[in-house]
């Protein structure tokens, strides 16, 4: 289990997360949603140990997580960054390798079994096929899984996606939520993801925490955060929520009268 308790972040002077307070069980998926800065990415970044916190800590399995090494971390939680730029010349088997940097002996040698797990990885993102592609040759959703695959081969308990979806159109979106939910419960898997869209947030979350100038302004399920009230004071802007016409969710719709 993943535990956030009274997070807070600043940026010089500027505080981003106000005493942020979340947790996330093994086999569920935990959508952040927010408007621009609302301080998404900043969480996520915080809770890898990218940035340092102003105050509060990170548990994992109730083992204070900032308190581990760098390789110790990388054991732990894996991170899939928003939309980068992949070093071209790189062949997507060298790129999913590199998650298994944290196991590596201290020459840095691959293992069999290292093979083994970057192998199975890219069968779970379905980009076996790639294998040999130099990663400048790929499409958007291409790389995303890929990435994706990266972060599998950690081997770590603990995901955390940051806007996986950016960029790519409505196909990969989908392609890319539905491997990402099936991963969480084959591999029983700890997962967090922020969201820009909305509904993509409701069809494929557990639970939603919506974020709004870096402080939770509502948390629970899709239906229950959600709302015609919540959303547009989050967003500034009127919205309609209806039921979704296949799935037990909220649809959300701007509103145009």
């Amino acid at each position: 289990m993943l535990k956030i308790i009274g997070m807070s972040v600043s940026y010089g002077s500027r505080q981003v997360l106000h005493n942020v307070s979340l947790d996330v069980q093994p086999g569920e998926v935990l959508s952040l949603i927010g408007p621009n800065g609302a301080g998404k990415s900043t969480l996520i970044r915080a809770t890898s140990g990218v940035i340092p916190l102003q105050g509060g800590t990170v548990d994992i399995d109730g083992d204070d997580y900032l308190s581990f090494s760098t390789m110790k971390r990388a054991r732990y939680l894996a991170v899939v960054p928003q939309a980068v730029s992949l070093p071209p010349a790189f062949s997507v088997w060298e790129t999913v390798l590199l998650g298994r940097t944290p196991y590596l002996n201290f020459l840095g040698q691959v293992s069999s079994k290292d093979e083994e797990i970057a192998r199975s990885a890219l069968q779970k993102v379905d980009a076996l096929n790639l294998t040999e592609r130099r990663v400048g040759e790929l499409s958007g959703g291409e790389q995303q899984r890929v990435l994706l695959a990266r972060a599998l081969a950690q081997s770590t308990p603990v995901l955390m996606l940051d806007e996986p979806t950016v960029h790519l159109d409505l196909q990969y979106q989908v392609s890319l939520m539905e491997i990402i939910r099936t991963l969480v419960h084959t591999e029983n898997l700890t997962v967090i993801i922020a969201l820009h869209d909305l509904n993509l947030a409701a069809r494929y979350s557990d639970r939603v925490v919506l974020l709004v100038d870096g402080e939770v302004k509502a948390a629970g399920t899709a239906l229950q955060v959600m709302t015609p009230e919540t959303i547009s004071l989050a967003y500034h802007l009127p919205v309609q929520v209806i039921p979704h016409p296949f799935a037990d969710v909220p649809l959300v719709l701007p509103d145009r009268k």
